[in-house]
């Protein structure tokens, strides 16, 4: 059991364990966190990982948030290098930044080194949330490992589509990229309605057929069996 001791105006501190407030916020009991509030229990004591009890409602996405937003100080958010933005509309209503990047130090727990709030919300392949995020501003090439390249990994049409629209670069390079052409193609080859997806959001197609090696058929050409497998339709225009 936790062993708390009330102090002058009932202000509640921590003896043995996580803040009370911080464990009410991990279950989402809006009776008990407005019970602590009203004793003076304070918002902005962090766990020793940094997160605040705003971090666990919005991560839960609690209408207890509506709660904690008013006594959570923006600047001991900031401190904490990590952002409650989740897909609570509140907290985007009440001043914090969409485009808020995780701290380095919190990002080295992530291999693919992911930044952003949207990042979040595309790898979980939740259309709501990442709509929120660009309706409200957020940047969709901000990530070492862009969003269009995981909602095509996903094969979710609609979050592609969203993404293109509010300015996904269409033509980005992953950092593993073995080919002359824009990255994107490779999740098209057998999926024609990406394919026509990613032209029309202007894909530079005219890459695919630039050969770095001339314009003579090589076999040399490390794209050579690549653009014989997956362009038949060339006919007996050569591209490599």
């Amino acid at each position: 059991m936790c062993e708390y001791a009330f102090i002058e105006k009932h202000y509640i501190n921590l003896i043995h364990c996580y803040p009370p407030e911080e464990q009410a916020s991990a279950s989402g009991n809006v009776d008990v966190i407005k019970l602590l509030l009203e004793f003076g229990a304070d918002a902005n004591i962090a766990k020793h990982t940094g997160h605040l009890p705003i971090h666990r409602v919005a991560h839960r996405g609690y209408l207890a948030l509506q709660l904690l937003i008013p006594v959570t100080s923006m600047s001991e958010v900031n401190d904490s290098g990590m952002s409650p933005l989740h897909s609570a509309a509140a907290l985007l209503d009440a001043g914090y930044d969409a485009n808020y990047m995780l701290h380095p130090w919190v990002r080295r727990s992530y291999d693919d080194e992911r930044k952003s709030a949207l990042f979040f919300a595309v790898s979980n392949n939740d259309l709501p949330s990442a709509k929120l995020l660009l309706e409200s501003g957020a940047m969709a090439n901000q990530d070492p490992i862009k969003c269009l390249q995981v909602a095509l990994r996903l094969g979710n049409y609609e979050l592609m589509d969203l993404l293109l629209r509010f300015g996904a670069n269409v033509n980005y390079y992953c950092r593993v990229n073995t080919t002359h052409f824009p990255s994107a193609l490779q999740y098209a080859l057998k999926d024609e309605v990406v394919l026509r997806m990613l032209c029309n959001y202007g894909y530079d197609v005219e890459r695919c057929f630039d050969c770095p090696y001339g314009n003579l058929q090589c076999k040399m050409c490390p794209f050579h069996a690549f653009c014989n497998l997956y362009f038949p339709f060339l006919g007996s225009l050569f591209v490599c």
